[in-house]
C-alpha cells in the first residue's frame, strides 16, 4: 500500500530537530506540533537545524518561533559544535501544570 503524500509522518521526539528533510511550506506547524510535545516531555533546550544555504529556511524558521508562546529564548548561531550558522537553540518556558477541576459538592 502506498503511503499518500498528505499523511502524517512520525517521527521521534527528542532534543533536536532536522528539518533537511521538510518543505519549507511544513516547518511553521512542523515547529508548533515538535516544540509542543518537547514542552509535554520536559525537552526545554531543543536544536533546530535548519541548514545554512540561502538563510530562507533559518529566516521562516525564526519568524514562526518569534510568534511561539512557549518559546523562552533563541540563540543563533548554535556554537561552532553546535552547527554554527546551521542551526539554532531554542529554550522552551516549563509547561505549567494543570489547574486541577474542583470536584462537585
Amino acid at each position: 500500500m502506498a503511503r499518500m503524500e498528505d499523511d502524517p509522518v512520525r517521527i521521534p521526539i527528542t532534543d533536536e530537530l532536522d528539518l533537511h528533510t521538510f518543505r519549507p511550506n511544513e516547518v511553521g506547524d512542523l515547529l508548533v506540533d515538535y516544540l509542543g510535545e518537547c514542552q509535554k516531555l520536559g525537552i526545554l533546550s531543543v536544536r533546530v537545524i535548519h541548514g545554512k544555504g540561502t538563510g530562507t529556511l533559518r529566516t521562516g524558521v525564526h519568524a514562526a518561533l518569534a510568534k511561539m508562546e512557549i518559546v523562552q529564548e533563541i540563540i543563533w548561531p548554535a556554537g561552532e559544535r553546535s552547527g554554527g550558522w546551521g542551526a539554532t537553540w531554542v529554550r522552551l518556558k516549563p509547561s505549567q501544570p494543570s489547574c486541577p477541576q474542583p470536584s462537585p459538592g
